[in-house]
């Protein structure tokens, strides 16, 4: 392999569905958290700080970037694909904007700051509302045809789309930072 060509997964829709599961259990670990609040309690905010760090770095600087370049080229393919892959365009875009005001909420209260719960709450229903959203429909509306319509070629354009790293949390080698919301990854599993 040429030492600037990408290497393309085995399977890229398998790869791309089981980031999905992943990204699910971390949705569903926040909402956890969040419904803490209805009980008066304290949620795991360094919990909560975790997974947006994740999914700000992760989901949004690779598997989001991924996406795009695979909704571009399976739009030439599909055009009859254009509206759901413009609504998945701006749910990205959505998604990584709440997701940035939640992790300032977050920090801002691990900082010490007063941040009142309602705010964090409704940041938190929106993201989630988002994110869930879009990772069902992308499932139910684009996965089946980029297996079906995407070449060899357009994987490896995906795959070059983004430099080659390793995921912090699920790679082989995850951060130090994330260990435990691994371990609480797998305990959910």
């Amino acid at each position: 392999m040429a030492k600037n060509q990408a290497k393309v997964p085995a399977n890229p829709v398998d790869v791309w569905h089981t980031e999905h599961l992943y990204f699910g259990r971390l949705l569903d670990l926040l909402e956890r958290e969040v419904e803490i609040f209805q009980t008066g309690m304290r949620p795991n905010y360094e919990l909560m700080l975790d997974i947006l760090t994740y999914l700000r770095g992760y989901s949004d600087r690779f598997h989001h970037p991924r996406e795009d370049v695979a909704f571009a080229r399976l739009e030439k393919r599909c055009p009859d694909l254009r509206k759901t892959i413009a609504t998945l365009r701006l749910e990205h875009r959505v998604i990584a904007h709440v997701g940035e005001k939640l992790l300032g909420q977050l920090t801002s209260v691990l900082d010490g700051s007063i941040v009142p719960r309602a705010d964090i709450e409704a940041t938190t229903a929106i993201y989630l509302s988002y994110y869930a959203n879009h990772i069902g429909r992308e499932e139910r509306e684009v996965l089946t045809r980029a297996a079906e319509m995407l070449t060899a070629k357009d994987w490896e354009q995906v795959a070059a789309a983004v430099p080659a790293g390793n995921d912090p949390l699920l790679g082989p080698d995850p951060e130090k930072r994330y260990r435990d919301l691994r371990r609480q990854v797998a305990l959910d599993a």
